[in-house]
């Protein structure tokens, strides 16, 4: 039997970030785009089983926190407070099924044709779907590969769903685990200690590194890490684990000091879930970019150039398919990057001012380069600091833990980085990120007029600190 073809000017494999904005941009430019998706629900692994529902999750488990532990403080008084596991869950879910819906309404609205199916390139402009529906090939005088990332699970620690788990199932247990132990201390694995923490369970943090949050400012990881043990988590760092075993009943995780030699004997940490969270990998396993002759890394990062091109005519790559950092609002930039770079258009990323956020309370945010970064591209960086502590809206807050940085090349005085450790540090971040984006001094930022009581007005304090001038520390 014939396989049915259909053209279009634009053909996405994935409806997660990068591809469903992606499919959004083409339709404003005027092509005719289809978008193919395996999942019946739309928005990729950030919506459903990522970001959306971690931070429902973290900003319930947070409320209940605030009541059990600050409340008494601000003169109310609560007689006893509980938690609701079920319903904590099931509020969780309706967020992102009406967010998931949301991108199927702006598919909708759009015009973009939604094929539902596993997508795989036959050649760089030909793709076949296949699906309930039977097997359909789409030509496209353009296609765009957006299919995300699927999480890295390491040697002797196979995932069994129910004692050793991925984020995915953490973030949907129907028990507060007696004794969690979590492998990795990048965002998922801090955000997770986070929320299982709150809700009574003893938690356990693995991470190899000397410091959780590696890829953060020294200063924010080392804050972040304080504040976990400030609530009970325990901190392995320097510590790598070699092996999960379960009995069915309980884990037993083998570990060794990151720096050692094979031979080093084992230590051993026992809980009853534990959960392997050490990064994820881009997923171009199956789609079949591989036999296109386009380059690919060791772990399936598709390279790509600065217009998001991988090589073969016609054929591009946006998302986490093309490597770190692995973030959301980093695929939706290059999704529309991409499109209006098909459409002749100056599309561009401006990868130097990508915000990475951590949402455990306090939050971290990462905007530009750490001063290490800065001294090893050639910088002589002048560094600005102000505490929360002397804010008047973080005292408010009754939230005064931690500090905005602001690093500043010391001849053009334009801003290299902000780092933010802090209440509200994601809100914030949007003003480093706008000033880095618009080659802002610190001179700039320090004079902008910040409304007074904010917390932003930590941001300028801090700008202010890098020029010399500091006013209220």
């Amino acid at each position: 039997m014939a396989v049915a073809e259909q053209q279009y000017d634009l053909v996405i494999l994935g409806a997660g970030p990068a591809g469903y904005v992606a499919a959004i941009r083409a339709a404003q430019l005027g092509m005719r785009p289809a978008c193919i998706e395996r999942s019946t629900a739309l928005g990729g692994t950030c919506l459903n089983v990522g970001c959306i529902p971690s931070k429902a999750l973290l900003d319930s488990t947070h409320l209940y926190h605030q009541i059990t532990h600050k409340a008494k403080r601000h003169g109310i008084n609560v007689e006893s407070a509980s938690v609701d596991l079920q319903a904590m869950m099931a509020r969780k879910e309706r967020i992102v099924t009406t967010l998931s819906r949301g991108v199927q309404g702006l598919l909708k609205k759009h015009g973009v044709a939604l094929f539902s199916g596993t997508g795989f390139l036959e050649e760089p402009t030909v793709a076949r779907v296949e699906g309930d529906a039977g097997t359909t090939r789409l030509r496209g005088t353009n296609v765009l590969l957006a299919t995300g990332s699927v999480p890295r699970t390491g040697p002797h620690m196979a995932l069994d769903g129910q004692r050793i788990v991925g984020s995915t199932e953490a973030l949907s247990l129907n028990a507060v685990p007696a004794h969690l132990v979590i492998v990795g201390g990048g965002c998922v694995g801090v955000e997770m200690a986070s929320i299982w923490r709150r809700l009574g369970a003893a938690v356990t943090l693995i991470e190899a590194a000397p410091t959780l949050l590696p890829s953060l400012d020294p200063d924010v990881a080392k804050e972040a890490g304080r504040a976990l043990s400030a609530i009970g988590v325990k901190l392995h760092t320097g510590t790598r684990a070699v092996s999960a075993v379960s009995d069915g009943s309980q884990v037993r995780v083998a570990t060794k000091p990151a720096d050692s030699e094979t031979s080093a004997e084992a230590q051993e940490v026992t809980g009853d879930t534990v959960l392997i969270a050490i990064g994820r990998r881009p997923n171009t396993d199956g789609t079949g970019v591989a036999d296109l002759g386009v380059k690919l890394s060791e772990d399936g990062q598709v390279r790509v150039d600065e217009r998001l091109r991988c090589g073969a005519p016609g054929l591009w790559a946006a998302g986490d398919v093309v490597g770190a950092p692995m973030l959301a609002h980093k695929a939706y930039a290059e999704g529309v990057a991409a499109v209006e770079n098909m459409a002749g258009l100056p599309g561009y990323v401006n990868y130097r001012a990508i915000p990475q956020i951590v949402y455990t309370w306090p939050e971290a945010a990462s905007i530009g380069m750490t001063e290490a970064q800065a001294i090893a591209a050639g910088h002589d960086v002048r560094t600005g600091k102000f505490a929360f502590a002397a804010n008047g809206r973080a005292k408010c807050l009754d939230d005064m833990d931690g500090f905005v940085k602001v690093l500043a090349d010391r001849a053009t005085d334009r801003v290299l980085g902000v780092h933010i450790f802090g209440p509200h540090a994601s809100a914030l971040a949007g003003e480093a990120a706008l000033a880095m984006e618009f080659d802002a001094s610190a001179e700039d930022i320090g004079a902008a007029l910040h409304a007074h009581p904010t917390l932003n007005e930590a941001v300028k304090e801090a700008a202010l600190d890098a020029l010399g001038r500091v006013l209220h520390a």
